[in-house]
């Protein structure tokens, strides 16, 4: 399919209820406001395509920004280009997008830690959800996971706001590694307490990292049994 072809489809498939939505969702930028089942069947359609991926990047529009992230090809993308990606990221939903692409990428999850040091937001917050996107995978090694556990314990209350949520999801995610991350892991969630996060006009909240931890412990429990 050619750039204007998609952007013709997206325009079709988006509704004035779900611009509102993403809307108190933090989304400004121009939107159709398409759904994300909407949006996951255009990939099926569209399969892995680097070339239009950024293309769709391009046009500024939210709902192409997804998309694109959904399309682009984690073995073609340029370091350059996840770079430009990220420096765009003004939101929090584009930017859980975007990370989940950028994990499934080597060069990815190598500038994940530069993107963690960010001072823009959500290029900061992306980061953080890279390393929740590959947390339990051997794309990172312990080491890295115990001394981003203390980063998080040291600075989580003193982060940009979303950056905040997205350090105590890889908390969460860091956790389930193994039984003696998990103990780390819970250990900090006690010492840092509360995390306060303002999720603006959305019932959101940002869960208690141990009780989360533990509830997703014994869930998987529940499912080997």
């Amino acid at each position: 399919m050619k750039k204007t072809e998609v952007v013709a489809e997206l325009k079709a498939l988006g509704t004035a209820q779900n611009v509102k939505i993403y809307g108190r969702h933090g989304v400004t930028i121009p939107m159709f406001g398409v759904s994300f089942a909407n949006l996951g069947k255009l990939k099926k359609r569209i399969g892995t395509n680097q070339a239009l991926a950024e293309q769709l990047w391009a046009t500024g529009n939210h709902d192409a920004r997804v998309l694109a992230t959904m399309v682009a090809d984690p073995d073609a993308v340029a370091a350059k280009t996840l770079d430009t990606w990220a420096g765009q990221l003004d939101s929090y939903v584009i930017s859980d997008a975007f990370a989940k692409f950028a994990a499934q990428t080597e060069r990815g999850r190598k500038r994940m830690l530069t993107w963690m040091k960010a001072r823009q937001e959500w290029k900061a917050a992306a980061g953080w959800n890279v390393l929740s996107c590959c947390a339990e995978s051997s794309a990172v090694d312990d080491a890295l996971i115990t001394e981003r556990l203390a980063h998080v314990e040291t600075h989580i209350h003193d982060a940009k706001n979303r950056v905040r949520h997205s350090m105590n999801q890889a908390l969460i995610c860091m956790a389930l590694r193994s039984e003696a991350i998990s103990k780390k892991a819970i250990a900090a969630a006690r010492r840092i307490g509360k995390v306060e996060v303002d999720h603006g006009e959305t019932s959101c909240k940002t869960p208690d990292a141990e009780s989360y931890i533990k509830k997703t412990k014994a869930h998987r429990q529940k499912k080997k049994r």
